[in-house]
Order: C-alpha cells, then sequence, then structure tokens
C-alpha cells in the first residue's frame, strides 16, 4: 500500500518531462497510474472480502508510538476502488478535455497529488498520518478548484474552499489528538480492536464535536454546504473527480470509520441524522434555482452527502447496506454526469440549460451516456440508484421516531434531484435544436468512452447487485457497525410501500419540472434576510479578520525595528514580570554571590559601553562601543569555563562590528535624536526589562539546577560521540542540525560581507 501511494508522487515528479515529451499522449499515459491502482486493489478483493485485512506498518515516531501504518479492510477497499476507477475515466477524459489550457501540466501534477492523498486518508491507520493526508487534499484541492487564477471568481472559491475544510482540519487534529489521549493510541485497527467505550470518558463530547467539525466542513454538511457549489468555478474533470466521488465523501468516510467507537450514543446518532436530513432537503430544494449544468449537480451532491450523513446517523444494518449501495451508485452517476456537462460545453460553449435543447442528433453517444446516468440518478428500475434509492426509503422507514417526517422529506428531496436529472440528462438533448450559432458534433473517443463505461457500469450493477453488493456490503458493515450483515441485495421487491414511494417521487419530480418555470419565478420573488444564509457569515467573518490582520500589521508590523523590539519587550514584561513578581517567592533568593574583582571590572566596562553607544552621536562611536560589550561577554565565558562559547562570541563579534562598520559608511550622519518623550519611555521599558531580568537570574541562580542532561551527556559523549568535550559533541552530534543552521548562517553574512567590501558604487549613487 505504501507503494501503492507513494508511486503516484513519484509519477507527479515525472509530468513536466513527459508533456515536453508529447503533450497530446500525456493524458492517455498517465491515465495508466491509476488503472494500475485500480488493478492492484481489484487483486486484493478476494482476500479482503474473505475477511483478511492487510497491514503494513512503517516506524517514523517510534518513540511517540506514531508509524506509517496502513490498514486495508472493507470500507478502505470500497473507496480505494472509487477513487481509482473514477481517476482512470477522469485522467483520461482530461487529456481530450484541457488540450487548449496552457497549463495542463500542472493539473496532472495536483490531480495526481489529490488522488494520492486521498488514498492515504482512507487507507491510513495512524491518526496522524490520517491527518497529513487529510491536509494534502485540502491543499491540492485548493490549487484544482483555482486552476483558472486568472479568474477572480475562482480564485475567491479556492480560498473559500480553503478556510472552510482547513478549519476543519485542525479541529480535527484536536479530536484526533484527543482521541489518542482518551483511547491510549493512535492506531486506528488497534482502537476499533480494543473495544474501549469512550462514551463514559470526560473527552468524549469535545472529541465528538471536533470529528464533526472535520467531516461536516470537509463533506459540505449544513452550514458548511455553499463552499462546494462555489467550487465549480474548477474545470470539469475537477468538478467530477473532487466534488462528486473522492474529496467530499472525505468526511462521510471519517465518520463511518469512526462510528464503531465515538457512535451508539444520542450525541453521535441524532447529530448525524438531523444535520444529514437538513442537508438533504437544502441541497436538493437550492438546486432547482440554477441554470448551470455543473451548478444544479453540485447541489444534487450536497443533498446526497446530507442523504449519506443521515444514514450513518440512522445506524442500522439496513442503513448501512443502504450507505454502501448509495455511494456506488451516486459516484457512477454522479461522475458520468459532471463530465457529461463538460462535454457539452466544449462542444456548444455553454452550461446554460436554457440555452440547450435537441443535442441528441449531433451527440448521440453522449446522449446516451446521459440517459442512462440520469435514469439511475432518478432511480429507475433497473439501475443501480434504483436499487439505492429504495434501501434509502426502507431504512427511513425501520425508524421508530420521526420516520415518516423523515421519509416526507427525503421524498422531497429526491423530487428535486429528479427536477435537476432531467434539466441535466434529458433537456439538453431532447425536444427542438437551439442554434448556437457554432459546429457542434460528437465529442473525442477519450471524452466519451469512461462516461459511457460508468453509465453502463450503472446498469450492470443495477441487473445483478446481489453478485456485486452482497461480499463488499458485509466487509463494508463490519468496519462501519463491527458486524456482518445478513440481508440479501435484491433489484426488484415486488409492488410494496417503498416501491410506490419510488414512484411517488419520480412523479413529483415529473410535476415540480413541469411547474418548474412559475416555481422558480416564486422562489426568485423571495427575498432572504442574509443573516439567514451562512455564506453572509463567511464573509462577515473573513471581512473582520482582514480589517483586524491590517489594524494589527500597521501596529506591529509598520516598518521600524525599534517598535518591534519595544513589542517584544512589552510581551516578556507582560507575561515573565506577571508569574515572577505575582505567583514567585523571594525568600529563597541568596544574596551571597562570592564576586570577584574580575566580574566587577567587567560588570562597569559594559555599562560604561552601553553608556557610551546610548549617547554617542557618532554610529562609528557606538558600534565600537557594542562591540566592547559583546568582548566583555566573550570574556566572562572565559572565566567560567567555557571557552567554546568564548570563541564563537568573538568570532559573532568580530562579523558583526565588520558588517555594521560596512554598512553605516555608507550612510548618512544622525539626522535627528529621539524627541524626550521617547527617551523616557525607552528609559521606563529597559529599566523594567533590566529589574526583571534581575530577579530572574537571582531566582535560577539561587535554586539548586538538577538536569538529567547533565550526567546523560556525560556518560554518552565519549563512548557515542567519540569525543572527550562535552559541548562539542552536542554541537556536533546531538544538535548537527542547529548547527548547521548557525554555518548557513554565517556563511551567509560572510557572503554579504564579501559582497559589501566589493561593492564600488559610481556618480555619487
Amino acid at each position: 500500500m505504501l507503494i501503492a501511494i507513494f508511486s503516484a508522487f513519484v509519477v507527479a515528479v515525472f509530468v513536466q518531462p513527459l508533456f515536453k515529451f508529447s503533450k497530446k499522449r500525456a493524458g492517455a499515459i498517465l491515465s495508466l497510474l491509476p488503472l494500475m491502482l485500480f488493478l492492484y486493489f481489484a487483486y486484493n478483493t478476494s482476500a479482503v472480502l474473505s475477511g483478511q485485512l492487510q497491514f503494513e506498518t512503517y516506524e517514523w515516531i517510534p518513540s511517540l508510538g506514531i508509524h506509517i501504518a496502513f490498514v486495508m479492510d472493507g470500507i478502505g477497499l470500497l473507496f480505494s476502488l472509487i477513487i481509482t476507477g473514477i481517476g482512470t475515466v477522469i485522467f483520461l477524459y482530461a487529456g481530450s478535455y484541457m488540450q487548449d489550457y496552457k497549463y495542463m501540466n500542472r493539473f496532472y501534477i495536483y490531480i495526481i497529488i489529490f488522488m494520492a492523498s486521498m488514498l492515504g486518508v482512507v487507507l491510513s491507520d495512524n491518526f496522524l498520518v490520517l491527518f497529513v493526508f487529510w491536509e494534502l487534499t485540502s491543499i491540492s484541492s485548493y490549487l484544482l478548484i483555482g486552476f483558472n487564477h486568472h479568474k477572480e471568481e475562482s480564485r475567491y472559491s479556492a480560498l473559500q474552499a480553503l478556510l472552510i475544510t482547513g478549519t476543519g482540519g485542525l479541529a480535527l487534529l484536536a479530536g484526533l489528538i484527543l482521541l489518542s489521549i482518551a483511547s491510549g493510541t493512535f492506531s486506528v485497527s488497534e482502537l476499533l480492536a480494543s473495544g474501549i467505550d469512550l462514551s463514559d470518558s470526560e473527552l468524549y463530547v469535545p472529541i465528538v464535536i471536533l470529528i464533526f467539525l472535520g467531516a461536516f466542513t470537509k463533506s459540505a454538511q449544513f452550514p458548511f454546504h455553499f463552499w462546494l457549489p462555489n467550487a465549480m468555478t474548477a474545470p470539469t474533470p475537477v468538478s467530477a473527480y473532487l466534488h462528486s466521488a473522492t474529496m467530499v465523501k472525505a468526511g462521510i468516510f471519517l465518520l463511518a470509520r469512526f462510528n464503531p467507537v465515538l457512535g451508539g450514543t444520542e450525541l453521535w446518532q441524532d447529530t448525524l441524522l438531523i444535520v444529514g436530513t437538513v442537508t438533504m432537503v437544502i441541497g436538493g430544494a437550492l438546486s432547482i434555482k440554477q441554470s448551470d449544468l455543473k451548478k444544479l449537480l453540485a447541489y444534487t451532491t450536497v443533498s446526497v452527502l446530507g442523504t449519506l450523513t443521515m444514514l450513518i446517523g440512522i445506524g442500522t444494518e439496513l442503513a448501512i447496506k443502504a450507505f454502501t449501495i448509495y455511494l456506488i451508485a451516486h459516484a457512477l452517476y454522479k461522475a458520468t454526469l459532471f463530465l457529461v456537462s463538460g462535454t457539452i460545453d466544449h462542444e456548444t460553449g455553454t452550461r446554460n440549460v436554457d440555452k440547450l435543447s435537441g443535442l441528441r442528433t449531433f451527440m448521440p453517444i453522449t446522449a446516451i451516456t446521459a440517459i442512462l446516468a440520469s435514469l439511475s440518478k432518478m432511480g429507475i428500475i433497473p439501475l443501480v440508484g434504483f436499487v439505492g434509492k429504495e434501501t434509502v426509503y426502507a431504512s427511513i422507514l425501520e425508524l421508530s421516531d420521526f420516520g415518516t417526517i423523515i421519509i416526507f422529506l427525503a421524498i422531497l428531496a429526491n423530487a428535486f434531484i429528479v427536477v435537476v436529472t432531467l434539466l441535466v440528462g434529458f433537456k439538453p438533448f431532447l425536444g427542438k435544436f437551439k442554434d448556437l450559432q457554432r459546429k457542434i458534433h460528437e465529442a473525442p473517443f477519450a471524452m466519451w468512452a469512461g462516461p459511457l463505461i460508468l453509465a453502463v457500469l450503472g446498469l450492470l450493477f443495477g441487473l445483478i447487485p446481489q453478485y456485486i453488493f452482497a461480499s463488499l456490503i458485509d466487509q463494508t458493515a463490519l468496519s462501519i457497525i463491527s458486524k456482518t450483515i445478513a440481508l440479501k441485495v435484491k433489484l426488484w421487491h415486488g409492488f410494496n410501500t417503498i416501491f410506490f414511494l419510488s414512484v411517488l417521487t419520480v412523479a413529483m419530480g415529473i410535476l415540480l419540472f413541469y411547474f418548474r418555470i412559475k416555481i422558480f419565478s416564486i422562489l426568485i420573488s423571495i427575498k432572504f434576510v442574509p443573516y439567514f444564509k451562512p455564506s453572509f457569515w463567511y464573509d462577515y467573518i473573513l471581512k473582520g479578520v482582514m480589517t483586524t490582520a491590517r489594524a494589527q500589521t500597521l501596529l506591529l508590523q509598520n516598518g521600524y525595528l525599534r517598535y518591534y523590539i519595544i513589542f517584544i519587550l512589552l510581551t516578556f514584561l507582560t507575561l515573565s514580570g506577571y508569574v515572577l513578581f505575582v505567583h514567585e517567592s523571594f525568600d529563597t533568593i541568596s544574596l551571597d554571590l562570592h564576586i570577584t574583582f574580575y566580574e566587577i571590572a567587567l560588570s562597569i566596562l559594559i555599562i560604561v559601553a552601553v553608556g557610551i553607544t546610548i549617547h554617542s552621536k557618532s554610529r562609528l562611536t557606538a558600534v565600537t562601543a557594542i562591540g566592547i560589550v559583546g568582548f566583555s561577554i566573550g570574556i566572562v565565558f572565559i572565566i567560567y569555563g567555557a571557552p567554546d562559547l568564548a570563541l564563537t562570541q568573538f568570532a559573532i563579534e568580530i562579523l558583526t562590528v565588520i558588517l555594521f562598520v560596512l554598512v553605516i559608511y555608507k550612510l548618512p550622519r544622525y539626522l535627528r535624536f529621539s524627541s524626550l518623550s521617547g527617551r523616557i519611555r525607552d528609559l521606563i521599558i529597559a529599566s523594567a526589562v533590566g529589574v526583571t531580568m534581575f530577579f530572574v537570574v537571582l531566582l535560577i541562580t539561587s535554586a539548586e539546577m538538577s538536569s538529567e542532561l547533565k550526567q546523560f551527556f556525560a556518560d554518552v559523549s565519549m563512548p557515542d560521540g567519540k569525543g572527550r568535550n562535552i559541548v562539542n559533541v552536542i554541537l556536533v552530534d546531538f544538535r548537527a542540525f542547529d548547527t548547521m543552521g548557525e554555518l548557513v548562517v554565517l556563511a551567509i553574512a560572510a557572503l554579504g560581507v564579501y559582497a559589501l567590501l566589493k561593492l564600488k558604487l559610481g556618480n555619487g549613487k
């Protein structure tokens, strides 16, 4: 699994050379990557479906119990097949669709990174590894949504998606850390196998809330649903991949993954049931107001994501069965319809559904593909969408509380979806052709082959569901509710209540479609108070954050070094001074300091040098005085037996003085001095810092300094570091990277000195 995931990152490195070699064939060649990964996961299907979980573990930070670990179970396999299977179609499609895009190579780099990151999310067996891949999906999706960065709308949508999902990601990180504290492990499989009851933990409520925030923001649940339709500014392959089949389902996966250990309580089940139902209805209702093909599909995606969340909230065996079937059905038909909308836009130049009709004559294969996927989306027998919708209705009818209300809302939401499906999948192809003043023809093979395969699979899965879904549902259920499901998957259950509800849904959808124009005009006339729109609050909060950022920048980052130092010192006084003078006891301070003549002399020398620095009217004199301070401190190091530190101090002082001299040589004389009020302010701050540091040093030197590190370094310096000088061993071995960083700084400073020495300005410049 590690090789499978990281092979994608490796391939991303070679995308640029591949495009230089052959831009036309690059898409087809790169589509072999998700295809090979799909075959790899398909090869492991029989083992996983027979109950043999696949584990891989590699040490990362063993001292903290953190490992790069992966597990392939039922739900991980299901999502991996969807990610790579849909990915193969998207990669092939994009190679033709995006031929005219200037930065097509960047697109493939971004989407390959995204695919690998999604695989990492669904296969991770470690909380922190999962989070790392989770954030990688946010970053790569930001780049993909904002791919058309020359458009302000794309930049706005990308930033909105990043801020919302990124904020949720931070909440998720906190939730995962609390979960590891409560459970005592970072391993997902260990947590699931432990059978621990976390509901009694005092951390249970914050864990659930934080994980909900991570999942709800990622999967566009109410009130975070608005970012997903706005993300339709991305190229069509991005919309088809990220926002129908993969990324937006990451939150759904997270809820399903942690359902065995966090579910079973009213907080978990009721929240998912309510939020999912509300999202389902709102997504469906908002969809019929749209006229853009992609936004029509985006809002129905929101509705379906709400349905999947609701099913986890119901949590019964039948609900999990419906969850699995509906997840697969949605991935097949929604990716297909998104790609069809992109094909229509590519060939006609518009996505406005009101301008499209009669395209079946010019695009017959695309029309067949769209109609097949649309029938599945509407839930028409014998498509897989019919099986999914009936199973959803059956699981809702099992509810003893509020089942009647929820089934009514589900029918209403699905009726809205039927309206959208008629607009997207039927209207552009049926009826009388509207002349669009351009030559229209069938799309290239690479643009219709993949969507057609997905649409046909939707029909095939519907005809023989038992042979395809049975074992997969069992293993997925084992991952979600920790038990297998003894329920058969059938296409036809007879003329029963559920079938009647399915027919009623389609009939209502057709009726709403017939009166769509009137309904649309009514909805347009309704003016909602902006305070009820979550998007309003997003813009309001973002504006407030930006205003605050500008204000603090003007105050704290105004370009004057003196103010930077003042703020740092005031912060030190506020925090350290408060703790020191309010909470510390000075009874332990010893004034028996045994001050020597050398220390007194050096102290006087330092004080005099500081005074000269402050009162000097010459920069050169001030720099020289500062150098005296530095060299005096170096002598202090020698007195206390630290010659290494002294040599370092001398080297830095020499370099600093040379740099200052070279710089001030080019500067004009002092123009003016600080005002009296400024000097008084500086005197007060400096005195306060000096007094505070005086007491801090007294407290430190009065207490016994016990540290295990002293003995540790003394014991290991010779056998491990091969050196008798403990300080040198620490610098070279134990903190080698820190030392290397210091050497880099010195090297850069040396280059700066060399540049200044070589600097020759002419013409008075």
